[in-house]
């Protein structure tokens, strides 16, 4: 079995279209087909169909994809393991909870690209409980995460990089107020409590016996800080710079007491072949936020 054609397999479902896989992989649209094709009569199944505009794959290609796509992260393993030691050169899969997206990936990004301009990063957004998982099962070699609240797994290593505080987020024309009289009064848009920020949030205010107005709940920092400037309610979320880049008409009202804070960090695989390319990640990482940064392999 040729390595190519499942590489081709395998971007013509991530990509849903022959024409944009043979885009991606520098060949034509005939010659990804020809080496499907192949790939099917190897396997002795069929494993795309057409779908209106779109290419999809077959119940027998669903069920091969996850092989194919382990089959790849094998062969680029295998080259990172050949070219050890060469910092420079390989494919880094970082894993970006969707916050991060916008407030620390671009500078981590731009300090490695700075000294490392030929390395190659797969990134991959979602949730941090999700990306923890898949750090710890090595289909990420690195993730930038909410620090998990669950026992690390001995295959990981933590790395802390910033806290933020949660504070009360309100309309711009309601700075000086006080904070928990700006929680119980106004109505409240709550940040989800299916992520950690939203349950440090939720058990503030149950902690201080504060009853809200509620109006609505919803994941999404921008969003919240968004519905907050057209005076749709207040908030209390955690303190992202992103917030207060935006040009949006809100103000910051720190809580009375000492805030509970949401911690952000990197996760990372002890015992990927690309643990070089993971200590270079790391160290820029930390240098944005002027930490000590350790030995990573300790």
């Amino acid at each position: 079995m040729d390595i190519r054609y499942v590489q081709s397999f395998v971007a013509v479902v991530e990509s849903g279209s022959i024409a944009e896989a043979a885009r991606r992989l520098g060949l034509t649209a005939t010659a990804v087909a020809a080496r499907i094709r192949s790939l099917e009569e190897t396997l002795g199944a069929p494993l795309i169909q057409r779908s209106g505009r779109y290419v999809r794959p077959t119940a027998e290609g669903m069920k091969v994809l996850d092989s194919a796509q382990a089959l790849l992260r094998a062969m680029r393993d295998m080259q990172a393991i050949a070219q050890d030691g060469q910092t420079q050169i390989g494919e880094l899969r970082v894993g970006v909870f969707v916050s991060a997206m916008v407030s620390v990936l671009p500078s981590v990004l731009q300090r490695v690209y700075a000294d490392y301009p030929d390395v190659k990063l797969f990134v991959e957004p979602g949730s941090s409980v999700e990306l923890c998982r898949k750090v710890a099962s090595s289909e990420l070699d690195v993730a930038i995460v909410v620090e998990p609240q669950f026992a690390m797994p001995k295959t990981c290593e933590w790395q802390p990089l910033t806290e933020e505080p949660l504070v009360v987020v309100a309309h711009e024309s309601m700075a000086g107020r006080d904070a928990h009289e700006v929680l119980q009064s106004e109505p409240f848009i709550r940040y989800a409590r299916s992520v950690l920020g939203g349950q440090l949030a939720d058990r503030y205010l149950r902690d201080h016996n504060i009853h809200t107005r509620s109006r609505l709940e919803i994941d999404g920092l921008l969003a919240i800080a968004t519905l907050v400037d057209k005076g749709l309610g207040v908030s209390l979320l955690p303190d992202w710079p992103s917030m207060w880049t935006s040009g949006l008409a809100i103000t910051r009202i720190p809580l009375p007491e000492r805030a509970p804070v949401r911690r952000i960090g990197l996760i990372m695989a002890r015992h990927t072949p690309r643990f070089a390319l993971v200590e270079v990640f790391a160290r820029e990482a930390v240098g944005l936020f002027n930490r000590p940064h350790g030995d990573l392999g300790a």
